[in-house]
């Protein structure tokens, strides 16, 4: 691995060998349902509260992800997996018996970014084989972050739908896998705020982030935005995508509008679906690009994505004290 201004670039690039989306009944309903390789019609999968359906879901998408990868739970070195919720509870119960390390991260919706560039960095220090997962469940997010589901607020115009998915992407070292889908580079970001205390706004409190990091990968790399079939962020929505175009072209002179889309905006249908901005939560870009993303570039329709995924630092506690919401965006350039 080599440092280049703020980017980490891989000699011996990981590769994704199997990876898997999993989704909710109104994800499935969006343009990209036919994309995931599991769906569920229900919210509690059976299970006895919200919690432990997202754990349940993120467990079942690991075991895809691994099967698709030709590879046991006993052959994975480590778990690489977070979510919404307090002390990452959904990603401990998901694991806890598989018997495999775990290391449970949080980035809030960015994770699934975060836990592939950490992944691929593990790769690099010589493990064969690491899976990186996020996922997120609409309701239990929105009882940890917002209020009960039986309150029935009114969401405004910028406020996103977290999505109910997850996410799970098996890397293997170059001498375990075949050709595929490789991550060549990965950027940690940095933490921006923009003074954005409306939690109901997490895309514009997200696109400093963004336009961080996309800027800082671009200058450490020496390319430009048109270098790339697509710059994918996650998830900022439409809100947060306008202010992401805005930054990107007032701070750097940088115009990302004709390669760029974002997992928020592609999930669902905005008009039929209600969804105002779009989607958000860890498992709206785990789930878009472990399933959809990944799939077109396997067949390649797409050779070369930077997947920035984008999160907002908040916390109930953090809320109720007042506090503004920081942002952070990691990102991970997977080419094939």
């Amino acid at each position: 691995m080599r440092v280049v201004g703020k980017a980490m670039l891989f000699d011996s690039p990981p590769v994704i060998a199997g990876s898997a989306g999993v989704a909710g009944k109104k994800e499935s309903e969006g343009p990209l349902g036919s994309d995931f390789d599991e769906t569920y019609q229900e919210s509690l999968l059976g299970c006895e509260s919200f919690e432990l359906a997202e754990a349940l879901m993120q467990q079942n998408c690991i075991m895809r992800a691994c099967a698709d990868a030709g590879a046991a739970a006993g052959d994975v070195q480590l778990i690489i997996s977070g979510d919404l919720l307090d002390q990452c509870m959904a990603s401990a119960f998901a694991v806890k018996g598989l018997a495999v390390p775990f290391a449970g991260v949080y980035g809030a919706c960015s994770t699934m970014a975060l836990s592939l560039a950490l992944g691929c960095v593990i790769i690099d220090c010589g493990a064969s084989c690491v899976a990186c997962a996020a996922s997120s469940h609409f309701c239990s997010s929105e009882r940890q972050f917002r209020f009960p589901l039986e309150y029935g607020g009114q969401r405004p115009p910028t406020s996103q739908w977290t999505v109910t998915g997850a996410g799970c992407a098996v890397l293997k070292n170059a001498k375990a896998a075949a050709d595929g889908v490789r991550i060549t580079a990965a950027l940690f970001g940095t933490v921006r705020d923009l003074g954005i205390k409306d939690a109901n706004n997490m895309g514009a409190a997200m696109a400093p982030a963004a336009a961080s990091t996309v800027y800082e990968f671009l200058k450490s790399t020496d390319t430009a935005a048109q270098d790339y079939d697509l710059i994918l962020t996650g998830d900022l929505g439409f809100t947060g995508s306008e202010l992401l175009y805005e930054l990107m072209e007032k701070e750097h002179g940088v115009d990302i509008r004709g390669v760029h889309n974002d997992c928020g905006m592609m999930i669902f249908d905005r008009e039929a679906q209600d969804v105002n901005s779009g989607g958000s939560g860890c498992g709206c870009s785990a789930s878009v690009l472990c399933s959809h993303i990944i799939k077109k570039m396997r067949a390649g329709a797409l050779k070369k994505v930077l997947f920035t995924a984008t999160g907002a630092l908040m916390s109930p506690t953090s809320s109720k004290q007042g506090q503004t919401i920081p942002g952070v965006a990691h990102a991970v350039l997977l080419e094939v």
